[in-house]
Protein backbone atom coordinates (compact mmCIF):
# COMPACT_ATOMS: atom_id res chain seq x y z
CA UNK A 1 0.00 0.00 0.00
CA UNK A 2 2.80 2.39 0.75
CA UNK A 3 4.60 1.90 -2.19
CA UNK A 4 1.60 2.52 -4.45
CA UNK A 5 0.82 5.90 -2.53
CA UNK A 6 4.61 6.60 -2.83
CA UNK A 7 4.33 6.19 -6.53
CA UNK A 8 1.41 8.13 -7.22
CA UNK A 9 2.58 10.90 -5.06
CA UNK A 10 5.97 10.91 -6.92
CA UNK A 11 4.00 11.22 -10.12
CA UNK A 12 2.32 14.00 -9.20
CA UNK A 13 5.48 15.59 -7.68
CA UNK A 14 6.99 15.48 -11.22
CA UNK A 15 3.49 17.00 -12.37
CA UNK A 16 3.97 19.67 -9.72
CA UNK A 17 7.70 20.11 -10.93
CA UNK A 18 7.39 21.06 -14.21
CA UNK A 19 4.24 23.36 -13.93
CA UNK A 20 6.97 25.26 -11.34
CA UNK A 21 9.64 24.80 -13.45
CA UNK A 22 7.63 26.60 -16.44
CA UNK A 23 6.30 28.89 -14.15
CA UNK A 24 9.74 30.05 -12.49
CA UNK A 25 11.32 29.87 -16.93
CA UNK A 26 8.40 32.45 -17.80
CA UNK A 27 8.91 34.74 -14.17
CA UNK A 28 12.74 35.15 -14.53
CA UNK A 29 12.33 35.92 -18.53
CA UNK A 30 9.88 38.43 -17.16
CA UNK A 31 12.16 39.83 -14.32
CA UNK A 32 15.38 39.90 -16.72
CA UNK A 33 13.03 41.52 -19.34
CA UNK A 34 12.38 44.40 -16.62
CA UNK A 35 15.94 44.56 -15.49
CA UNK A 36 15.72 42.20 -12.41
CA UNK A 37 18.82 39.80 -11.62
CA UNK A 38 17.00 36.38 -11.28
CA UNK A 39 19.02 35.18 -9.32
CA UNK A 40 18.43 32.72 -5.78
CA UNK A 41 19.95 30.77 -3.56
CA UNK A 42 16.77 29.46 -1.82
CA UNK A 43 15.95 25.64 -2.48
CA UNK A 44 13.88 24.83 -5.66
CA UNK A 45 10.45 24.18 -4.92
CA UNK A 46 10.62 20.41 -6.60
CA UNK A 47 13.76 20.26 -4.07
CA UNK A 48 11.66 21.04 -0.88
CA UNK A 49 9.03 18.48 -2.22
CA UNK A 50 10.99 15.94 -2.47
CA UNK A 51 12.78 16.36 0.78
CA UNK A 52 8.86 16.08 2.04
CA UNK A 53 7.72 13.54 0.66
CA UNK A 54 11.23 11.27 1.71
CA UNK A 55 10.27 12.59 4.76
CA UNK A 56 7.32 11.16 4.85
CA UNK A 57 8.30 7.99 3.59
CA UNK A 58 10.49 7.48 5.92
CA UNK A 59 8.01 8.36 9.01
CA UNK A 60 5.82 5.54 7.36
CA UNK A 61 9.02 3.00 7.03
CA UNK A 62 9.82 3.67 11.19
CA UNK A 63 6.39 3.37 11.63
CA UNK A 64 6.02 0.38 10.04
CA UNK A 65 8.97 -1.22 11.68
CA UNK A 66 8.44 -0.14 14.97
CA UNK A 67 4.60 -1.79 14.57
CA UNK A 68 6.57 -4.91 13.17
CA UNK A 69 8.55 -5.51 16.31
CA UNK A 70 5.71 -4.90 18.63
CA UNK A 71 3.70 -7.65 17.02
CA UNK A 72 6.64 -10.17 16.68
CA UNK A 73 7.51 -9.90 19.85
CA UNK A 74 11.02 -7.89 19.89
CA UNK A 75 9.72 -5.08 21.97
CA UNK A 76 7.42 -4.14 24.62
CA UNK A 77 7.36 -0.19 23.21
CA UNK A 78 3.27 -0.35 22.35
CA UNK A 79 2.75 3.28 22.84
CA UNK A 80 6.06 4.63 21.17
CA UNK A 81 4.86 2.56 18.13
CA UNK A 82 1.33 3.72 18.11
CA UNK A 83 3.23 7.57 18.58
CA UNK A 84 5.26 6.84 15.55
CA UNK A 85 2.15 5.53 13.41
CA UNK A 86 0.00 8.28 14.11
CA UNK A 87 3.03 10.61 13.60
CA UNK A 88 3.40 9.01 10.18
CA UNK A 89 -0.57 9.40 9.23
CA UNK A 90 -0.60 12.92 10.68
CA UNK A 91 2.23 13.55 8.08
CA UNK A 92 0.97 12.06 4.91
CA UNK A 93 -2.54 13.72 5.35
CA UNK A 94 -0.24 17.29 6.04
CA UNK A 95 1.36 16.41 2.61
CA UNK A 96 -1.68 15.43 0.26
CA UNK A 97 -2.93 19.08 1.77
CA UNK A 98 0.07 20.74 0.35
CA UNK A 99 -0.27 18.59 -2.62
CA UNK A 100 -3.71 19.72 -3.00
CA UNK A 101 -3.56 23.28 -2.49
CA UNK A 102 -0.59 23.67 -5.00
CA UNK A 103 -2.67 21.43 -7.33
CA UNK A 104 -5.25 24.10 -6.70
CA UNK A 105 -2.51 27.01 -6.99
CA UNK A 106 -1.83 25.75 -10.43
CA UNK A 107 -5.15 25.52 -11.79
CA UNK A 108 -6.03 28.67 -10.98
CA UNK A 109 -2.72 30.38 -12.14
CA UNK A 110 -3.39 28.24 -15.45
CA UNK A 111 -7.17 29.69 -15.65
CA UNK A 112 -5.49 33.23 -15.19
CA UNK A 113 -5.82 35.42 -18.39
CA UNK A 114 -2.94 36.97 -19.82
Amino acid sequence: MSNGIATLIQADLASLSNAAHNLAGNSIAAANQFGGEGATSAPSFAESMRHAVGKVNEDDRVAGQRMADVDSGKSEDLVGAMLSSQEANLSFSMLMQVRNKVMGAVDELIKLPL
